[in-house]
């Protein structure tokens, strides 16, 4: 079954980040852990708790549980220890950790607020996004200007270990989770945190100390460059989408409304490096300024044969400029829904490298208490059906980043794809 997109509260509120909402390591750290280093106290709400199983699971023997539940109680040393809305908590998160997904995560009143302010004002911390490829952990993105990339820390290292000597943190990330993750590297401007890394093409790890610092977080920066011939004309803007946030779309009218204004402009450079994605609204606003109404910018499949076309509902302003899309392998998620649909329907060509492979959708639902749950509900596919998981979106016209220079070759090839189109 094939719907078309009417916009409603649970598309506005889908999120297809590429970890449990941005994991954007910043603000002071996640109160919770069970690596095996201190964390700091917190107080639960009290719980009533009631053995009764509801009538829909009474298939289900909840005996064992119990039995656990009132061993640590009575026999567990450190009765200070022994918090039933903490071991309830804790029940949760095993049980959706039982779905082996990286993506789908409980998330305690604590942890929930701070993911959900993630998206909007300002941070603190080193700032990365990280996820995993297969069991591991990995930089998904620096952000730009931001403590992590200024150290050089790169999309694509493996972080095998976090340290921090304050927090009492010496922990090898092997089989942690993405919150624990989130939580050891965390913290305050000013403190510091070394990690671990592996890049690929090396054999030997290394460490990177960084300082934490406050980071001012847009989501759309864009400058006026001019073409290979004539860099004086500033005909091309170059727009670096930095992730999809709730921002993004106002921020993105701004952006339109100013190249629209401008009629020496002709070409549009669209970033997407090192953009670990965000809210699905906002890949699908962006698109549709660039492809035909009706056109079809992305397909989710939900696992039962269901799949709704979220499909261009606007008219799209830039449709007459010449454009391509800057990718890399820290581009994830919305920014290869958006990239995926500007190459299968507006035939605009994908520069950089291939893209990390993304392919699903979160979304995420308050619970009781101030918890919340970030649930995969979907995978997406691009517009001709190719489901990202599959290895990523590869670029029409593949170009590495050269770190050993400090010329950006990627933007000049694109300047020079561009230029060569008007």
């Amino acid at each position: 079954m094939l719907k078309s997109l009417i916009p409603n509260i649970k598309f506005l509120r889908k999120i297809v980040f590429v970890t449990f909402s941005i994991a954007f390591i910043f603000s002071s750290g996640y109160i919770f852990g069970y690596q095996g280093y201190s964390v700091r106290a917190q107080k639960f709400p009290s719980v009533n708790i009631v053995r009764e199983v509801p009538a829909s699971k009474g298939t289900l023997d909840f005996d064992l549980f119990w039995k656990v539940w009132d061993t640590l109680e009575s026999k567990y040393f450190d009765k200070s220890k022994v918090i039933p809305a903490k071991m309830v908590y804790g029940a949760i998160s095993g049980m959706v950790a039982a779905l082996d997904d990286p993506y789908t995560v409980f998330l305690p009143p604590t942890e929930n607020k701070i993911v959900t302010e993630d998206l909007q004002g300002n941070f603190q911390g080193v700032g990365i996004q990280i996820g995993f490829k297969g069991n591991q952990l990995v930089v998904i993105a620096p952000l730009a200007s931001s403590p992590a990339e200024k150290v050089g820390i790169k999309a694509g290292d493996f972080i095998l270990g976090i340290k921090d000597e304050k927090k009492s943190i010496d922990i090898s990330t092997a089989g942690i989770t993405l919150p624990d993750a989130v939580q050891a590297i965390r913290g305050s401007a000013g403190t510091k945190v070394t990690l671990m890394l592996l890049r690929e093409g090396t054999e030997e790890p290394f460490e990177k100390v960084i300082t934490r610092e406050n980071i001012d977080v847009p989501s759309i920066v864009s400058e006026y460059v001019g073409k290979k011939d004539n860099p004086e004309n500033k005909a091309i803007v170059h727009i670096r989408l930095l992730k999809f946030s709730g921002e993004t779309v106002t921020e993105w009218e701004d952006i339109v409304t100013d190249i629209l204004e401008k009629p020496e402009v002709k070409g549009i450079i669209l970033d997407v490096r090192n953009n670990p994605g965000g809210y699905l609204q906002g890949a699908v606003e962006l698109a549709s300024d660039f492809l035909d109404t009706g056109s079809v910018v992305v397909i989710e499949d939900d696992g039962d044969n269901v799949k709704q076309e979220y499909r261009v509902e606007k008219l799209g302003r830039l449709k007459s400029y010449k454009v391509v899309v800057l990718a890399n392998k820290g581009s994830a998620s919305a920014s290869e829904i958006l990239s995926g649909a500007l190459r299968d329907i507006g035939k605009i060509e994908l520069i950089g490298e291939t893209t990390f492979g993304k392919g699903t959708i979160q979304e995420p639902q308050q619970i009781n208490g101030g918890s919340g749950l970030h649930i995969t509900i979907a995978k997406w596919l691009t517009p001709s059906g190719f489901w990202v998981n599959d290895g990523g979106l590869k670029p029409d016209i593949e170009v590495e980043d050269n770190q050993d220079t400090e010329e950006d070759e990627q933007l000049q090839k694109a300047i020079e794809v561009i230029s060569d189109k008007f």
